[in-house]
């Protein structure tokens, strides 16, 4: 049989003793700090995580020498101390070492009902965490007199042995109860699922009790000094007279802390103690660079500070602190850039269900895009439009979107689908208009005939019924929701100027029509990557024309119907040129197949019919013919450009005279002309030349001049492979993702949603691609087109504008491969700001 030695491996918590995170935990270094600011915490001991493990396995623990530091009659809790405070632990327990002779002089220094309340919690916590007796068992036990005789009689009986009397006894109980349960299947699996490794290991602290009872002025409470939802300075907490460790966040008839008329508050019982907290509470945002919440008791007038925790924190109120701390010289600006996650930024940009309310969720999916809106729920996009015209805020609802409900999502308040992944048609789309989404709600039933919604629950929601959307947490909620405003004040834009200070990569925006760019403008992007023109086309006066110029039968009658179509471009281009006041705008042609702009059903081709007055039969046949068997891979983008050349011309003419009218207007401008879907260098010139050809035509015209850059959207692998070639012709190369995702796989990404968890979980693809760039096979690519093109041309202005282009890690390839900047959504801008902050500021720290 083995034999084990006790352990005698612990130290005294002191200002200058040998404690480190790593192997005692946060909560040992935490006390170690709080000591070091001369706060008056009770003595403690800490033991190793190499102890806690060696007690856990068998090994005996000496914990008569533990106590030998704490006096002849030790009275002492147990906490466990982790290396971080969220991986959790085993629950607290108070007052190891009370027994018969400790109690009756407990009565004589507290009281009867004190000392007899203080015993019967040490009971009933020792039975249930270390006897491991079931919490029924003290049920019917009623608080007062007896309730003590009552507890240790229980024990006693489920026991068969009286309750210890040995403090030594009852704490080497306590340490082997808490290693064990740390190292529980349920406490492991628990933990990692907040982040902790398999092995993380617990540390555990011995603390002097500082009771709460007593004769005097006596309690327990906690206090912070920020608002946790907001990041606004505001006191707050509770106190509870007479009581122990947390139990004041738990009682109704807790003291407020501060002066209130709602009811007593600390600050008028105990001023002195309550101004005392606050000194601590300066120390530790000054020594310890950080909002703490701070753990207390009272005894008879004596403050003890137990703990003292990083305050939990909402997003925006995790940057409003930065801010803060930073502008009193606490940290420094990169150290408050740093503490801003980037992909926090999203929750500040919205609305947000406040989240110290109730919520009432019928439904859950992914939460595609963030924010939160409340509405009328709508099963059409003429719905929702309607909606929007009468005023009236509307949460769009479809089994999942198409292109002909564009008008519908930009006319509602928010989206829910049944279907769809982060990559669907939907949440790229909600994303970019910076409206809530929820996409995949795959419990619920839509009837779209009978216009009604059933929830898992049975609970049946119609048109006309208001809902909450929350596309932060992936929830609809019914009814109409408390909300938060979005967070863009002072804070945000003052630590996004210092993110600016730090970063070394361009980032723009996406934008295709004005609303996006002057939301581009609010959040600084440095102009635009992307204005994809085909969305233009969309609004209904120009649907009619662009039909018209789709049907017609000659170049001529596509060149008449395109002139009525020019001004309309013209002025677009006008409006977005003066929103961005100089800045650089790129210009992609016309990308999407035909057909994409032609009603789908059988209704919608006998209107159009109508309106251009051909018969149905003959618009129904062209209809037909214009469609494909793989659309996006057919009459698109270039292709268009060099079989119906007339298109690009207008383009072409709208983007330099909308220059020219710009120039008058004191914002000159440089446009940027893309050419999409190129797969070789003769596609390349056929369009340059036209649009050379277009660019001295409107100079003559004029009599002025102007500049502008031609480039290509690389979105074939053919184009990053011939990207030296391509290059010859190109200004610039522009990475669009998303398409070279597609092509590179062979994946459509609206399909990809049914099997991508399922080879997600299965190892097969380590993230979404369409989600996360895949920088090992459309990464290399885009570093073969990089090199390449820079090659032929070192000038070459280098760029992502796919969905890829706001994320963090997409920010982090385009830094190490030299590109020039990168494009995302407007409501994306802010966090590729920040993220790309991150990175230059910890590529400092590495080097």
């Amino acid at each position: 049989m083995q034999k084990f030695e006790p352990i005698p491996d612990f130290v005294q918590i002191t200002s200058t003793a040998a404690i480190t995170t790593a192997d005692h935990g946060w909560k040992a270094k935490c006390l170690q700090r709080l000591v070091r600011l001369e706060l008056p915490v009770p003595q403690s001991v800490a033991l190793p995580t190499a102890t806690v493990r060696a007690i856990a396995t068998g090994n005996p623990v000496d914990a008569g020498s533990i106590l030998a530091g704490f006096g002849p009659e030790p009275l002492v809790s147990v906490r466990a101390s982790p290396a971080e405070p969220h991986w959790g632990g085993p629950a607290t327990i108070l007052n190891i070492g009370l027994n018969a002779a400790r109690h009756a002089r407990l009565r004589q220094t507290h009281g009867e009902d004190a000392a007899d309340a203080i015993y019967v919690r040490f009971v009933q916590g020792y039975a249930i965490n270390v006897a491991r007796l079931d919490p029924d068992l003290f049920e019917g036990v009623k608080p007062g007199r007896g309730a003590l005789t009552e507890v240790l009689r229980l024990y006693q009986i489920e026991t068969d042995e009286p309750f210890p009397e040995d403090p030594a006894r009852q704490l080497a109980g306590v340490l082997r109860s808490m290693a064990r349960a740390w190292e529980g299947t349920s406490a492991r699996l628990l933990r990692q699922a907040k982040g902790a490794p398999a092995d993380a290991a617990l540390g555990l602290v011995v603390q002097s009790m500082a009771q709460g009872i007593g004769q005097g002025i006596s309690g327990s409470g906690v206090i912070q000094f920020i608002d946790s939802v907001t990041g606004g300075q505001r006191i707050t907490g509770r106190y509870l007279a007479q009581s122990q460790g947390r139990d004041a966040l738990a009682a109704r008839e807790s003291l407020y802390l501060t002066r209130d008329p709602r009811g007593p508050s600390l600050e008028e019982a105990a001023p002195a103690i309550f101004t005392e907290l606050l000194r601590h509470g300066a120390v530790c945002r000054e020594r310890l660079r950080e909002e703490m919440q701070i753990e207390f008791t009272v005894e008879d007038g004596r403050l003890s500070v137990l703990d003292a925790v990083r305050v939990q924190r909402s997003a925006r109120a995790a940057l409003r602190i930065a801010v803060a701390l930073a502008e009193d010289g606490v940290i420094g600006k990169d150290e408050a850039v740093l503490r801003v996650e980037p992909r926090a930024l999203s929750e500040l940009l919205h609305h947000q269900v406040d989240p110290r309310l109730p919520r009432d969720v019928f439904a859950r999916g992914i939460a595609a895009s963030p924010g939160a809106a409340v509405g009328r729920l709508v099963f059409s996009a003429e719905a929702a439009q309607a909606s929007a015209a009468r005023g009236e805020a509307c949460i769009l609802v479809r089994r999942e979107t198409a292109p002909e409900d564009i008008r519908g999502m930009h006319s509602a308040a928010a989206v829910l689908t049944e279907r769809g992944g982060m990559t669907s048609h939907a949440a790229v789309i909600a994303r970019g208009l910076g409206l809530p989404a929820v996409v995949g709600a795959s419990e619920l039933r839509l009837d779209a005939r009978d216009r009604k919604l059933t929830a898992s629950d049975g609970r049946i929601f119609r048109e006309g019924d208001v809902v909450t959307l929350d596309g932060s947490k992936g929830e609809a909620l019914a009814g109409a929701a408390d909300m938060l405003p979005p967070a863009l004040d002072e804070s945000f834009r003052l630590l996004l100027s210092w993110a600016d200070q730090f970063r070394d990569i361009g980032v723009r925006a996406n934008a295709d029509t004005p609303a996006d760019a002057a939301t581009a403008r609010k959040f600084e992007a440095q102009g635009i990557g992307l204005c994809r023109t085909e969305h233009m086309f969309f609004d209904e006066d120009r649907l009619v024309v662009m039909r018209e110029m789709i049907f017609a039968d000659t170049p001529g009658d596509r060149a008449a119907a395109l002139v009525r179509l020019l001004p309309m471009q013209r002025a677009d281009f006008v409006q977005l040129f003066e929103i961005m006041q100089g800045l650089p705008v790129c210009i992609r042609l016309f990308d999407p197949p035909l057909h994409e702009f032609l009603p789908s059903t059988r209704e919608g081709l006998r209107e159009l019919a109508e309106a251009l007055d051909r018969p149905l039969s003959e618009v129904t046949r062209r209809a037909e013919a214009l469609r494909e068997v793989n659309p996006m891979l057919g009459m698109r983008g270039v292709r268009l450009g060099v079989v119906l050349p007339e298109i690009y011309d207008m383009q072409a003419q709208a983007i330099f005279e909308a220059a020219l009218e710009s120039a008058r207007r004191g914002a000159p401008v440089v446009p940027e002309v893309m050419i999409p879907l190129v797969s070789a260098r003769r596609e390349v010139e056929l369009v340059k030349a036209r649009i050379d050809a277009v660019a001295a035509m409107v100079r003559n015209r004029a009599k002025a001049n102007f500049d502008y850059k031609l480039g290509v959207m690389v979105e074939t692998p053919r184009a990053a492979l011939r990207a030296g070639e391509i290059a010859q012709h190109a200004a610039f190369l522009s990475f669009g993702t998303n398409d070279l995702t597609q092509m590179t796989y062979g994946l459509s990404r609206d399909d990809a949603g049914r099997f991508m968890n399922t080879y997600v979980q299965q190892g097969v693809f380590p993230e979404d691609p369409f989600h996360i760039l895949d920088v090992d096979g459309v990464g290399e690519l885009l570093l073969m087109g990089a090199e390449r093109g820079r090659v032929t041309r070192p000038d070459l202005t280098l760029s992502i504008c796919g969905e890829h282009g706001g994320n963090p890690e997409s920010i982090a390839f385009c830094r190490k491969a030299g590109f020039d900047y990168v494009s995302c959504s407007p409501y994306r801008v802010p966090m590729a700001r920040l993220a790309a902050a991150h990175l230059a500021l910890n590529d400092r720290v590495d080097n």
